[in-house]
């Protein structure tokens, strides 16, 4: 369909500026009735209080007509940033291979609904792939660096069959990224991401890389405890990888326990008093949630914790196993193979 953006542009002007249309005209009027009105020229109080009340009208109107304007227009821009977190901050299924996954982010930028942090999980020929990161900086200024991280594991984890391969397009995204960067900025501020790729596979085998990135807890039962995440990595970007990449091989995700996977902004969120978060008491009081609740009732204490002013982005991602470990069936009797007979021969 054809379309004239000249026009469409002109439209988009005019309704803009539509509600300002009526508080200009009362104002022109305003200064008609005061220049060339000759009651509006008479001495004394009345016609004063008079010509007071006009443009006080008119400077309400006004106020009102830009205040309303302004009002639409960060619902727009609100309205497209929580657009461009549904594409970039997908929720995740909420079963993916067995297992039930919720996730969710706090921005600590006022405002604004994306930020530093980054999450995927998906499902792949090698088992459930994990990423959560953590771009240096906050806000907007940060969405370039998530949108090239993102859009590379997205494509890494279904093409690559070693966990190593993934993190090393990881490494390469974030670089083409950063020299894009540099041909536009001059000089382009230091830049790293910390980052953890975990990869689950069918009976709950756990292989992690990690890249300066806050290791997962492990909820089983009431019991809340830290993984194991091996030699970190120095975060992607600061330095390069070097050239043996061997995961960590993390103790099995049972059956019914938990994965809480967070940036560091949850830990270090700071009370009033500067008290730090308590994530891992939090995680023990949800413990016997589903992850979608747990992930809800931790960002709520958490904005307890600090009223609502968070210093840094906040994501969250917990994965549970809900897949059901079926034990070896005896065979039926009428089955059971018997040993030959020996021939007499």
């Amino acid at each position: 369909m054809f379309r004239d953006w000249g026009v469409v542009g002109q439209g988009s002007r005019l309704r803009r500026s539509g509600p300002l249309v009526a508080p200009v005209v009362w104002g022109g009027l305003a200064v008609a009735w005061r220049v060339w009105c000759p009651l509006a020229r008479e001495p004394g109080l009345p016609m004063r209080v008079a010509t007071s009340v006009v443009f006080l009208t008119v400077g309400i109107g006004l106020l009102l007509g830009v205040r309303g304007g302004l009002v639409r227009e960060l619902a727009r821009v609100r309205a497209v940033a929580e657009a461009a977190q549904q594409v970039l901050l997908r929720p995740p299924a909420a079963r993916i291979d067995g297992l039930a996954v919720a996730a969710g982010q706090l921005s600590a930028a006022r405002g604004a609904v994306v930020g530093g942090d980054l999450y995927e999980a998906v499902a792949t020929p090698y088992g459930v792939r994990i990423v959560i990161g953590d771009v240096r900086g906050h806000g907007l200024a940060a969405l370039g660096t998530v949108v090239a991280l993102l859009g590379s594991f997205r494509e890494a984890a279904h093409d690559e069959a070693e966990l190593a391969d993934v993190l090393r397009r990881l490494e390469r995204a974030l670089g083409r990224h950063l020299c894009e960067r540099a041909r536009e900025e001059h000089p382009v501020a230091e830049e790293f991401a910390t980052l953890l790729l975990l990869e689950i596979g069918p009976d709950g085998e756990l292989r992690i890389l990690d890249c300066g990135h806050p290791g997962p807890y492990r909820i089983g039962g009431r019991r809340v405890e830290p993984v194991p995440v091996g030699d970190p990595l120095p975060p992607l970007g600061s330095f390069p990888l070097p050239s043996d990449l061997v995961p960590y091989a993390a103790p099995r995700l049972l059956p019914g326990e938990t994965l809480v996977l967070h940036t560091d902004g949850a830990e270090e969120a700071r009370d009033h008093r500067g008290r730090f978060f308590p994530l891992p008491a939090v995680l023990a009081g949800a413990a016997r949630e589903a992850p979608a609740e747990l992930v809800r009732q931790v960002h709520t204490a958490l904005l307890r914790h600090t009223g609502g002013r968070l210093a840094d982005d906040v994501a969250l991602l917990a994965v549970r196993n809900d897949r059901v470990r079926v034990p070896a069936q005896p065979a039926e009797p009428g089955l059971r193979r018997t040993r030959p007979t020996p021939s007499p021969h």
